[in-house]
């Protein structure tokens, strides 16, 4: 399978790349912590703004999934899977599904960042319900090839309801990291696009293999 790696601000490559025919995205955006120079408000808004352009560039047949984990500022919870849902209905663009991921043991207590992540999937337009549907929470966000990575369990759910359930051909990461989902989708026989600002995180995302059983 294709893997290519941008090294480029994402919301500048998607206005200077439309979005292949056969293309969903399967991302996650970054948190406050990994932008403080936009500050907590700023990032708040930058957040919702950036989820709208991701879905505004679908194509017409394809799927946004976001992996977005809660946290905690100032004492305040910051529902990171309400901040995309708000951009969603601003888009008008409807829910396909809304999972739960474990990231630690259910009963587990955390400080600050939340023991579970969104799994959330949007479309363009009204769809039929699923032929496939999977689980509605996910026991184990599964093997996380670094800290702030999306857990491969996950990744590979959402790489298995696109093949199942979409036309989907390639998946695009605009916030790709190191690269585990594009890795995964590789595994799972998509080919695959990357892009990041950070030089460094591109060449690791260039080379990372993942196996999936």
């Amino acid at each position: 399978m294709k893997r290519d790696v941008f090294h480029a601000e994402a919301l500048s490559w998607l206005a200077g790349n439309p979005a292949p025919e056969h293309a969903s995205v399967i991302t996650s955006l970054p948190d406050v912590s990994e932008l403080p120079e936009l500050g907590f408000e700023g990032w708040r808004g930058w957040f919702v703004e950036t989820a709208r352009a991701v879905l505004r560039w679908l194509p017409p047949s394809g799927l946004a999934i976001f992996y977005q984990s809660d946290i905690r500022h100032q004492g305040a919870w910051i529902d990171k899977g309400y901040l995309v849902q708000r951009a969603a209905e601003e888009e008008r663009a409807p829910l396909v599904f809304h999972k739960i991921v474990c990231r630690k043991p259910a009963g587990t207590i955390t400080h600050g960042r939340a023991s579970y992540s969104h799994l959330l999937c949007f479309a363009k337009s009204e769809r039929a319900a699923p032929k496939h549907p999977g689980p509605d929470v996910l026991a184990d966000a599964g093997f996380m090839p670094y800290s702030k990575a999306t857990g491969v369990a996950a990744c590979v759910a959402a790489c298995r309801f696109l093949r199942e359930e979409t036309a989907t051909e390639v998946v695009i990461d605009p916030f790709c990291g190191r690269g585990t989902i594009l890795a995964v989708a590789n595994a799972m026989g998509f080919d695959a696009v990357g892009i990041d600002h950070a030089a460094r995180k591109c060449r690791a995302a260039r080379t990372l293999s993942i196996e999936i059983d």
